[in-house]
């Protein structure tokens, strides 16, 4: 025995598993977009703060060298003590490093994913990196 179907009846449910389908991809798009846009921040905040950092080494001058040659020069541990402890300030980890007169600061930032852990992926981690040089003098014909 066999049963007749209407045009409509053999379709019933096709659009509940296709819009099941689509709001899938409609939620990893928007995973996308938004936890992108934080990493995006992320990443500035990241190269913002290792400037900042890298700025505040560079700036500690060895005043006893100053005063006794004239000539300025980073004191590196100094340096590296104020560009770290503008890390722990602002609240950030990274390294800091310096050779010569220059000072380099890296910053990584791990932060949580707002939508993407609903499928897997919980974290996100970023590095920014800067390199501060100590200047000093007039620099140019001053006009």
């Amino acid at each position: 025995m066999r049963r007749i179907l209407r045009a409509g009846q053999r379709d019933r449910g096709a659009l509940t598993l296709m819009l099941a389908a689509f709001m899938i991809v409609l939620l990893a798009l928007a995973g996308l977009v938004i936890d992108g846009g934080r990493k995006l921040n992320a990443t500035e905040t990241a190269y913002a703060v290792a400037q900042e950092a890298a700025r505040a080494g560079a700036g500690v001058v060895n005043t006893s060298e100053a005063y006794r040659s004239g000539t300025y020069a980073v004191d590196i541990p100094q340096a590296r003590a104020a560009a770290a402890a503008y890390l722990t300030n602002a609240g950030y980890e990274g390294s800091v490093s310096a050779s010569g007169d220059s000072i380099t600061v890296t910053v990584t930032i791990t932060q949580p994913t707002a939508v993407l852990s609903l499928i897997g992926i919980d974290s996100m981690t970023v590095k920014g990196s800067a390199v501060a040089s100590l200047e000093t003098g007039v620099t140019g014909s001053g006009s």
